[in-house]
């Protein structure tokens, strides 16, 4: 009724500066990959260009004030009682990196909503002087592996696997992966490729919960990657990079991988690189064929028809006449 009274439409309150918000809080509080799909998708909905790469440079100016569980020691109810989120803006705010002026639904603005909220436990949110890392919780990575771009929750990989490389282990499904891991037929160094099951391969892109809580489960955290054209669900730790675009089922680089490619991650330099010519990717892709789609009928089909790859939100478009 507050919206009604003072006539305050959506359009008033999901601008350009709203996403900003959201995304710089989503950084201090140690990430959601999801906000990856989310954010670029609500982009779309308002006409705003927004490059997931976009995300690093809102990163290097935004402290990661909060730890998490599964990736740190303190929980969602911890967070709550030290204040909540209002809190973690609150101490955003004090170096003026949100915009305090955007309309929120509550009817007031969001410097309206947090004046006055304080942080009660620093060891559960972290003072802005005193962050756990100066950057924030996402990492966009690209290269030939992933050209428009992958996501990595840079917060909550050990500093062993920040620059890693590896072996490609090639999977072409979540459960064939996690089987893998759990019959120990995967080594350290490895770098498990998962592929297909982006937003058109899935079709819809679920989350890679099995195998990145085996690869957790079995030891391998600290020595093993996954790279996946999927993604993952706020649970996912470790050196666990997502959303890979294109994905394999449009013939993105990751569906020409094979067996023991070797692949370089470099997170700090926001690089994903397949160690092939690339004279050998074109030979590939001059080979490869789309796969047949899993699902050929209903609402499932129609979906995998018209589903852009992750890094533009996992949108629909209806497909271009040819």
């Amino acid at each position: 009724m507050e919206l009604v009274r003072k006539n305050i439409r959506p359009r008033d309150i999901m601008t350009e500066d709203a996403i900003l918000n959201a995304l710089t809080v989503d950084m201090a509080l140690g990430c959601s990959t999801n906000s990856m799909l989310h954010l670029p998708a609500i982009a779309h909905e308002i006409g705003m260009d927004f490059e997931i790469d976009f995300a690093n440079a809102i990163s290097e100016k935004t402290p990661n004030l909060c730890h998490l569980a599964p990736a740190g020691h303190t929980y969602i109810e911890d967070l709550n009682e030290a204040g909540g989120v209002y809190a973690v803006m609150n101490e955003l705010n004090k170096k003026g990196l949100l915009h305090t002026d955007c309309m929120t639904v509550t009817g007031k603005t969001v410097g309206e909503n947090i004046a006055g909220c304080e942080n009660k436990n620093p060891e559960v949110i972290r003072p802005i002087d005193n962050p756990y890392t100066q950057t924030g919780g996402l990492a966009v990575l690209k290269g030939n592996l992933a050209p428009d771009g992958s996501v990595v929750k840079r917060s909550a990989v050990c500093d062993e696997m920040l620059v890693h490389e590896g072996p490609a282990r090639i999977f072409e499904s979540d459960e064939e992966a996690t089987e893998a891991i759990k019959t120990g037929k995967i080594n350290p160094g490895d770098v498990i490729v998962i592929r297909y099951e982006g937003p058109k391969g899935g079709p819809g892109m679920r989350e890679m919960l099995n195998p990145t809580s085996a690869i957790a489960g079995y030891g391998l955290g600290s020595t093993v990657a996954l790279i996946t054209d999927g993604r993952f669900s706020g649970a996912s730790r470790g050196a666990s990079i997502g959303h890979v675009s294109p994905e394999a089922a449009v013939g993105g680089p990751i569906a020409l991988v094979e067996e023991g490619d070797i692949i370089k991650i470099n997170i700090p330099e926001l690089k994903l690189e397949l160690d092939v010519s690339d004279e050998e990717l074109a030979a590939r892709k001059a080979k490869w064929q789309p796969r047949e789609p899993k699902v050929k009928t209903g609402y499932l089909a129609r979906y995998a028809s018209m589903v852009t790859s992750g890094n533009r939100g996992a949108i629909l478009e209806v497909p271009k006449a040819k």
